[in-house]
């Protein structure tokens, strides 16, 4: 299936790496080719996306950018994005392929489904294929990661913000990649509920993300943001499982934690029928290839007449990629940062024929421009006042770790 859709020019291909996560409907879901396409930039580009979605009623695959903040909270981007993404890109797919345990289903609009199982039957697993892969640049040194986060402990002590997401980009400039190879690399390393491998011309995103930004089935809304991540101890299990516990009783992954639960509840209450916000679960700890994590779910039932991107503009971007309170600290990541974010901590995903959806944070993942020959990777963690700079410094390593192999760099 993964062969057959790079073969487009536009792809999206969703594998949830049979983890049996609440809420997911396949084991592979595919969208490739295009009916019709739409590209948009922040200003305008949620109305033009309604438009769309009201016009077409039918499988819609594409991605929603950080810097739609600059339409949804009027927080302007002021960094340039190399990787060639737009702020936003739905398209109505001409082929949808469904895999499931024991069966495929093939959505064609040609009505040629035999010929289409065919070719993906026929299609032979690419090669490994040589690549370049130059050093590996760091967009801020650890001197000054280490200076930017006593920086922002100090807004955080002056009551601008109780909590900050900050990240970093690592990059490289006339890498020559085969983006399908690192993307098979990278989830054979790290096979995480919420990969994708995501094509939109000459723009590639490898993503092996364990997270879900927001799902949609019914009436029912639902989100679950991680916070807390610790390193596992694959080499003994009686150490990985306490590794496991003290993640669980971590005062300060917590604390983190409830402050983008709360951030979660306060946005699902702005589209959500009163009194239906309702934490699932609460410090939940799930366990990755690399680490274990801190995992809460929140819930609700949907108001009558609230549409996808009423959605969007009351939940994006999330919470878990901000800190609190989400517009102040959007402010702040645009002074303290030094790359424009892009479709990084923003969201791919799908929507179905009736309105159901779901999409991914994206984090963890590589991004590749072949046109330019641009690649880049970035990681980031909450701050908070009690943060460590340098164990935050090691754990922006730490998740990296899965990238840079996939990459066959060093850390």
């Amino acid at each position: 299936m993964l062969n057959w859709a790079n073969g487009f020019n536009i792809c999206s291909f969703l594998d949830n790496h049979q983890y049996q996560l609440q809420g997911h409907s396949y084991e592979c879901l595919a969208g490739c080719g295009t009916v019709d396409v739409l590209h948009a930039n922040a200003g305008d580009a949620l109305n033009q996306l309604q438009k769309f979605l009201n016009k077409h009623n039918d499988w819609c695959f594409g991605h929603l950018g950080y810097d739609l903040k600059s339409e949804t909270d009027q927080v302007a981007a002021s960094h340039i994005d190399y990787s060639g993404f737009a702020d936003l890109t739905f398209f109505v797919p001409r082929y949808v392929l469904q895999l499931s345990e024991k069966e495929i289903n093939i959505g064609s609009l040609s009505g040629d489904h035999e010929k289409i199982f065919n070719e993906i039957s026929e299609t032979a697993t690419a090669y490994p294929q040589q690549q370049k892969i130059p050093v590996i640049q760091e967009r801020v040194s650890k001197q000054e990661y280490i200076r930017t986060i006593k920086d922002i402990q100090q807004h955080i002590l002056r009551g601008d913000c109780y909590e900050l997401n900050y990240c970093m980009e690592f990059f490289a400039e006339q890498a020559i990649i085969k983006p399908l190879q690192v993307y098979q690399s990278l989830t054979e390393v790290s096979p995480n509920p919420f990969s994708a491998f995501y094509k939109i011309n000459d723009s590639y995103l490898m993503c092996a993300s364990p997270e879900r930004f927001l799902r949609k089935q019914g009436n029912k809304i639902l989100s679950q943001p991680i916070k807390g991540t610790l390193k596992r101890n694959t080499q003994n299990q009686i150490a990985d499982e306490e590794l496991k516990l003290q993640l669980q009783e971590s005062e300060k992954d917590k604390s983190e934690n409830v402050m983008v639960v709360d951030l979660v509840r306060n946005d699902l209450s702005r589209v959500c029928r009163e009194g239906s916000v309702a934490v699932d679960e609460l410090f939940a700890v799930y366990t990755f290839p690399q680490v274990h994590q801190m995992i809460s779910s929140v819930s609700g039932e949907i108001k009558d007449e609230i549409n996808f991107t009423d959605l969007i503009r009351a939940t994006f971007p999330m919470g878990s990629m901000t800190g609190a309170p989400k517009r102040r600290v959007m402010q702040l990541i645009e002074q303290y940062e030094k790359s424009k974010r892009g479709l990084f901590s923003g969201a791919v995903g799908y929507i179905t024929p009736g309105s159901d959806f779901d999409f991914n944070v994206v984090i963890r993942s590589v991004f590749y421009n072949a046109a330019t020959n641009y690649l880049s990777y970035s990681v980031g963690s909450g701050i908070t006042f009690y943060s460590d700079a340098e164990n935050e410094y090691e754990e922006c390593l730490l998740k990296s770790g899965a990238i840079c192999s996939a990459l066959g760099i060093a850390k």
